[in-house]
């Protein structure tokens, strides 16, 4: 039976010399970054503003990602070990990047940046979640390269088989996620460029934490368990994070749209 389903093996390490390592995943997080600054470089360009705005932008997002997602895996996931071993906090390349806590390092930074800039918070919100969502495929793609975050079993004929983990057959949830955040990329682009949704403040925002958020608590049905404690939880972690965005995320639209038709 298990020559039907795709076995996945790939090494995590792209290459290795003299223990010095480049890993698939820091690529991919990196290429997250530098596709996002080609597009907002795009974006700026259509709207007038200059180049050296970006390159602070780009900064604090840099800070709001990485300080975001590793304090959000720590603090939701586990935060008894880390506030055991609190300098283990500072080891990334162990892994741990939540993507709820990078949603709130990313706004947090934007507050800042807003601020500092004299820009409104919803005209750069409206454009970062663009990017964001074509970031969330590249990671989740880093995800797969490490096999990681993987589904739950099944006999499903496209199922993968990561021996990283174990020999069972699952769900390459990590797939179904980077191929959900690449086509609502393309979905908030169009919608800016083409139909000048950023011109409806927030609602791209909205858009963007119902879209990811509300694909992210469907598709925690089908993924592995991310630590013991959420063994006895009907709703795991991941999906009791989402519901707050996924209101927000409603909450925007409405408020975007009753907005614009006013």
């Amino acid at each position: 039976m298990t020559s039907l389903f795709i076995t996945w093996n790939p090494s995590p390490e792209m290459f290795n010399i003299g223990g010095f390592a480049v890993r698939w995943y820091g690529l991919l997080f990196a290429a997250g970054f530098f596709f996002g600054y080609l597009i907002m470089q795009k974006i700026f360009k259509k709207e007038q503003i200059p180049a050296k705005v970006l390159d602070r932008l780009t900064i604090y997002m840099l800070l709001g990602t990485v300080i975001g997602a590793r304090l959000g895996h720590c603090l939701f996931y586990e935060p008894g070990y880390y506030f055991a071993h609190p300098w283990e906090i500072l080891n990334i390349r162990q892994g741990g990047l939540a993507s709820h806590g990078a949603a709130i390092g990313i706004l947090g930074a934007l507050g800042f940046f807003s601020y500092f800039q004299k820009k409104s918070y919803s005209w750069i919100v409206d454009r970062i979640v663009i990017v964001v969502a074509l970031s969330g495929f590249f990671i989740r793609s880093g995800n797969l390269l490490n096999s990681e975050i993987v589904g739950s079993p099944t006999n499903v004929s496209w199922a993968f088989i990561f021996p990283q983990v174990d020999l069972i057959p699952r769900h390459p949830a990590q797939i179904y996620e980077l191929l959900a955040y690449l086509a609502i990329f393309f979905l908030l682009w169009w919608l800016f460029f083409k139909k000048n949704a950023g011109e409806k403040p927030f609602l791209l925002t909205g858009l963007f934490m119902v879209l990811v958020f509300g694909f992210r608590f469907f598709v925690e049905f089908i993924k592995d368990i991310q630590v013991d404690s959420e063994k006895t939880m009907t709703l795991n972690l991941g999906q009791r994070l989402s519901i707050p965005i996924i209101v927000v995320g409603i909450i925007l639209i409405a408020f975007s749209l009753r907005k614009a038709k006013s």
